[in-house]
């Protein structure tokens, strides 16, 4: 037997329909709302089955133990570490695990932002999270404003959290999750401290233990660039700053970004910005 709620420890904040009919007529909450949110430690038995879908998009943040999920003929687990998305009206069920229950932050969100915010997603159902630190964060304030009251100032709070959370669910899924992502961030890092420096991929892909055509590949989902698009784009941000804010030459910003010739810099600059650096120095005088 399933059980909705009712678990030692619980949180559940769930919006009354009229005001959720009332909110979605009117901006911002129009393009997001959150209506039910929660947290369910421990949640033996815990389940639901909705055979004509939720009227909102459902987020769960399984942070221990392991759930289940069905859609249609196909079931899959929903284990610690990762967050199952559930479109609005998609016939489905969920349970916790009966051996090892699932413990879980939860929220409901509507709003005509919802698909777009879900694109990058789907189809995927279960996306690996990479700062569950920061997702249930997320959700634990999302929580804590629902319970302070349901003014229109919490509920504007609430969905700008949960934008948040699905724009970092969407991130951890195009980057490939936490063990894809960590060798790319490690990569960015060494790449901000050495903009300057020549760019050599194999030598990044021997730092991260990959083979570079397999890192070349997992930097470009993860950033939507190659390697040295990237890094032009950070030394050129760094030559917008010293053209903004110091009296330095041309030739002297070119060879501190990492240009040893002052014209290929121009040239650069001019392709990514549509001006010379000259002419964007003198915008700000």
């Amino acid at each position: 037997m399933l059980i909705a709620d009712g678990f030692p420890g619980q949180r559940l904040l769930v919006l009354p329909r009229p005001l959720v009919q009332r909110a979605l007529r009117r901006n911002p909450t129009s393009r997001l709302l959150v209506t039910d949110a929660g947290h369910f430690p421990h949640a033996a038995s815990h389940g639901r089955i909705r055979s004509h879908g939720a009227p909102e998009a459902v987020v769960i943040i399984c942070i221990e133990g392991r759930g289940w999920c069905t859609l249609g003929h196909r079931t899959f687990a929903v284990p610690a570490g990762t967050a199952l998305i559930i479109p609005p009206h998609l016939p489905h069920g969920y349970r916790a695990d009966d051996d090892e229950p699932w413990t879980i932050w939860w929220l409901h969100a509507a709003g005509r932002d919802v698909p777009s915010l879900l694109e990058p997603i789907l189809p995927d159902r279960v996306v690996p999270i990479g700062d569950l630190y920061r997702a249930t964060a997320t959700v634990t304030h999302v929580v804590d404003c629902l319970s302070r009251d349901e003014t229109e100032p919490n509920l504007i709070m609430a969905a700008g959290l949960a934008w948040s959370l699905l724009a970092q669910l969407a991130a951890d899924k195009l980057s490939g999750g936490h063990g894809q992502a960590e060798p790319v961030r490690a990569a960015q890092d060494h790449l901000r401290e050495h903009f300057a420096d020549p760019v050599r991929v194999g030598d990044l892909a021997r730092l991260a233990g990959l083979s570079p055509s397999h890192f070349a590949a997992l930097f470009r989902r993860a950033t939507g660039s190659g390697v040295i698009e990237y890094v032009k784009r950070l030394r050129m941000a760094r030559a917008r700053e010293l053209l903004a804010t110091t009296t330095a030459g041309v030739r002297e910003i070119a060879g501190e970004v990492g240009y040893d010739d002052p014209f290929y810099f121009s040239r650069q600059f001019r392709a990514v910005h549509g001006c010379s650096p000259t002419t964007y120095r003198n915008s700000f005088t």
